[in-house]
């Protein structure tokens, strides 16, 4: 079974938070659905928009799977030979059934889709994944219903319209379904990449989303096509091929894997990622990596050391979450090498993603991002947020690679390739308490294939966070300075 796939534990606080959200979503739909025509008939300009853009790309009389339907209204205008139409909303799928009695519709998730087997010429997916919990694993469901010649249709809104779609909410104006993350075109491509699909396509569209005779055609026709205006359209549109021949992907490599969890002060956490860190691969083990802990950790690690592979070693003399990290590489013997903060700010049940991005040969260098999905409330301190975000768009300049998040802790690296960083290490010098930024720099300087995994970043609910916002700040300056200055000479 595909490792990322493997069912997690009903009992999990991370399953449990998750099923609540996709209730709330469920909820909030079968809410709207007696009005939902009403709406679009309000929007009409809009809602033409987006079937103009659908039909252009999906061909008459094919067969057509739609993930998120609704009342089944932009499936029947692709007028398919075979349509079927899947929805969270058991109330959505009433009304569509009632509307297109010729269609097919289940009630289904998209993160747990299964069609028995069923393939399509295309599959569309239109303003739907911003409601999805889990991107990534929605689109690796899609794997199933493909086949090399089938194309993947997808739009989204733009996030730059975020600001004008709430207002609009608020005023009445718009269908009160905000989504909950805000994916741009860097995003879509990404996780599509992590997922074996291929990007074919990608526009934008819709600068003008009302009825405003001569206006309306002026600004979408010809203004929005301008460069610079192209990147306001309100529509992302993007269509993707499965990068694979055969009928499935090629299997991931079987590779063993070491968990390297730098800990201080974080009893409260131990037994959590005992519990819910899970099989990666033919071998898993977790090696701890304490620095000099004084509430119970190192006693909580030794208790549990004989319930799976683990190994607890001290970090000495040596300080920082960058030495307990190049301590935990030295003793693994993994043929990945990966980390977890043990805040459990990333959850531990995402690490099958990362695992299988380097497996399946996605990227050679596997950074988290924490700035996808919306975070829970004081996962990120606003003034954290700026920073990250302001280092990332300047590293990314500086290193020729995308970054969005450079400060997520969770990083994966195979065993080969960590050590041609280390034998280069020499060029930076031992400038990073973090560890981070000398990782991300001698990928970049190895020129490795930097890919980013997004994660859920969770609230720390034990002990208290290490990073002191000011003091660190002025670090992060004087190492993008020095980035510049090695990458730019």
């Amino acid at each position: 079974m595909d490792v990322a796939l493997e069912p997690r534990a009903p009992s999990s606080e991370f399953q449990r938070a998750a099923d609540q959200r996709r209730t709330a979503v469920r909820a909030s739909f079968d809410r709207l659905a007696p009005e939902r025509d009403a709406w679009m008939a309000r929007n009409a300009a809009y809602y033409r928009a987006v079937e103009r853009l659908v039909r252009f790309v999906v061909r008459e009389g094919a067969s057509v799977l739609e993930v998120g339907c609704g009342t089944g209204d932009l499936l029947a205008a692709t007028r398919p030979a075979r349509g079927v139409g899947v929805d969270l909303s058991p109330r959505m799928l009433e009304v569509a059934r009632r509307k297109h009695p010729h269609l097919t519709f289940v009630e289904g998730d998209a993160e747990r889709l299964d069609l028995g087997g069923e393939t399509f010429d295309y599959v569309v997916l239109s303003d739907v994944l911003g409601f999805v919990d889990d991107v990534w694993l929605a689109l690796r469901r899609l794997q199933a219903v493909c086949r090399p010649e089938t194309r993947l249709v997808i739009t989204a809104h733009n996030a730059v319209w975020e600001p004008l779609l709430g207002l609009a909410e608020r005023l009445g104006r718009k269908m009160p379904t905000r989504p909950t993350s805000w994916l741009g075109m860097d995003d879509l491509t990404n996780l599509l990449h992590l997922n074996a699909f291929e990007v074919v396509r990608a526009d934008t569209a819709v600068l003008l989303p009302v009825d405003v005779p001569v206006v309306s055609s002026l600004a979408n026709r010809l203004l929005g096509r301008l460069p610079g205006l192209r990147a306001l359209g309100l529509i992302q549109l993007l269509v993707a091929r499965p990068a694979w021949n055969g009928a499935a992907p090629p299997p991931p490599r079987p590779l063993t894997t070491s968990v390297v969890i730098p800990t201080r002060n974080e009893r409260g956490n131990v037994q959590d990622i005992f519990a819910r860190t899970p099989a990666l691969g033919p071998r898993t083990e977790l090696v701890f990596v304490d620095g000099s802990s004084t509430d119970g950790t190192v006693e909580e690690i030794e208790r549990l050391l004989p319930t799976r592979e683990a190994r607890l070693i001290h970090q000495g003399d040596g300080r920082g979450k960058g030495d307990a990290v190049r301590k935990g590489f030295a003793a693994a013997t993994g043929d990945v090498l990966m980390i977890l903060d043990s805040d459990l700010t990333v959850p531990p049940e995402d690490l099958p993603k990362f695992y299988l991005a380097l497996a399946e040969g996605k990227g050679e260098f596997v950074n988290g991002t924490r700035l996808v999905y919306p975070m829970e409330d004081q996962a990120m301190r606003f003034l954290n947020l700026l920073g990250n975000k302001f280092f990332s768009v300047a590293l990314s300049r500086i290193l020729g690679q995308h970054l969005k998040d450079t400060l997520c802790g969770t990083k994966v690296v195979s065993r080969a390739d960590y050590a041609r960083i280390e034998a280069g290490r020499a060029y930076f010098g031992d400038f990073d308490p973090f560890g981070d930024f000398d990782l991300i720099f001698g990928a970049a300087k190895q020129s490795l294939r930097i890919v980013e995994v997004p994660i859920r970043y969770r609230a720390r609910t034990y002990g208290e966070t290490k990073i002191s916002r000011f003091s660190h700040g002025w670090l992060l300056l004087r190492m993008t300075a020095l980035a510049w200055r090695k990458f730019r000479p």
